[in-house]
């Protein structure tokens, strides 16, 4: 019998408990996480191993290992993707019979599927939200020569971010990596995209988990749009004036509220200098969570961190203090402001969401509940109320358990 061999930065000596030498569709229900699983050609199943939730993809050795590595690069370039933990090849049957490699992934706690989080929200809105974050994704993959070659909702998965949705890249076994990516490879990877969604929604649909009526192909346009939208922000060249050099900040200003970053600019004039022409060559997503972090330590998705320094730019209006050192009103905001509530979340319930977005969550009840009431509800008021009303109700997302998608109570969007 050929010795199993784990290939791992990390390795866990728990992975040997597992049964390799089964196929994954033999694996006993025992040792399974009934984990909402998105479509997919391979077989996968979830396990808990030390205390942690994995996925195990049977897949050809070969696609294995390359699929890791690739995975890996994604995460020390700063793409959205799930963790790559290993490959395990070497497996053999009872019979001697070898058995396909598998990729062990880390679960990406507090994310769904497409068709998990359809089963709760179902509104056309759903899919527009679902589509503007894969084609955030799309963009920042593109920017880094990525060429994705399946981009589709099943091979993404999605976590909530402050009223949308951040997407994660889950299936690159089809990627490749490149110096730069020609408009043909980028037109090719939108055309799969489109196809492939149009072809989910219709899924959906004659599932009962959308509304028949709405135009599949018309969302499908949606990813095209929105993406033509944010490639021509993060890439055109802009010429102005010599002596208009206020717009250089306008459109490192503009980007920036994007949520993008620009870390260098191609800048020319013409021969008697009249004319300047700026192009960004360097851009970097994340940059409300890279401020909110470096100001608070706390890590959140953009739309979140974009939420957060809102609400902390309020407070220092609030408390009259524009002139201080944001470093310092920052530190008394998070111990003043966001800690309190936080703490107040039950322990019990804090699976049911991540910290920024109960933050998230408190501000946006606190709004309502001031309109209703029409005066200014304190923070206090707001967060006893929501944990009584709202949160009991919320299914639990750091590792959602369910046999199928359609078992999750459904849920106010």
């Amino acid at each position: 019998m050929a010795p199993l061999e784990i290939t791992a930065s990390r390795p866990d000596p728990a992975l040997l408990d597992l049964p390799w030498e089964l196929p994954l569709e033999e694996w006993p229900t025992s040792i399974l996480a009934a984990l909402p699983r998105g479509i997919s050609r391979h077989v996968v199943r979830f396990v808990r191993v030390s205390g942690r939730v994995l996925a195990v993809k049977e897949i050809d050795q070969r696609l294995a290992r390359r699929e890791y590595e690739m995975l890996r690069v994604l995460g020390r370039i700063g793409i959205p993707s799930v963790e790559p933990v290993g490959v395990i090849t070497g497996r053999q049957g009872p019979d001697g019979d070898e058995l396909d490699a598998v990729l062990v992934t880390k679960h990406l706690q507090f994310s769904l599927p497409y068709r998990a989080v359809f089963s709760q929200l179902s509104q056309a809105e759903t899919a527009k939200r679902l589509i503007d974050a894969l084609a955030v994704l799309l963009v920042r993959l593109h920017l880094q020569g990525f060429f994705w070659g399946d981009v589709s909702l099943s091979n993404t998965l999605f976590r909530r971010d402050a009223g949308a949705f951040a997407a994660y890249i889950v299936d690159v076994e089809t990627g490749t990596f490149h110096e730069r990516l020609s408009d043909g490879q980028r037109e090719h990877d939108l055309d799969i995209a489109r196809v492939n969604i149009i072809g989910e929604i219709m899924d959906l649909q004659a599932g009962n988990m959308m509304d028949p009526e709405a135009d599949a192909v018309e969302v499908g346009d949606v990813l095209l749009a929105r993406y033509g939208e944010l490639w021509a922000a993060l890439t055109e060249r802009e010429s102005f004036r010599a002596d208009e050099r206020w717009r250089m900040s306008e459109r490192v200003e503009r980007l920036n509220d994007m949520g993008f970053d620009v870390d260098e600019l191609d800048l020319t004039t013409d021969l008697d200098g009249t004319t300047v022409s700026i192009q960004p060559k360097v851009v970097d997503a994340g940059h409300h969570a890279r401020r909110l972090l470096r100001l608070t330590g706390i890590d959140a998705q953009e739309n979140q961190a974009r939420r957060l320094l809102n609400d902390l730019d309020q407070y220092r209006a609030v408390t009259d203090q524009q002139g201080e050192d944001e470093e310092f009103v920052a530190a008394e905001w998070l111990q003043g402001q966001y800690e309190p509530v936080i703490r107040a979340f039950p322990r019990a319930m804090r699976a049911k969401l991540e910290a920024p977005e109960y933050y998230h969550e408190i501000l946006e009840h606190k709004w309502f509940l001031s309109q209703k009431a029409q005066r200014d509800v304190s923070m206090d008021e707001a967060v006893q109320d929501y944990i009584l009303t709202q949160l009991p109700y919320r299914r639990d997302e750091k590792s959602l358990i369910a046999t199928e998608t359609t078992a999750i109570p459904a849920i106010e969007p």
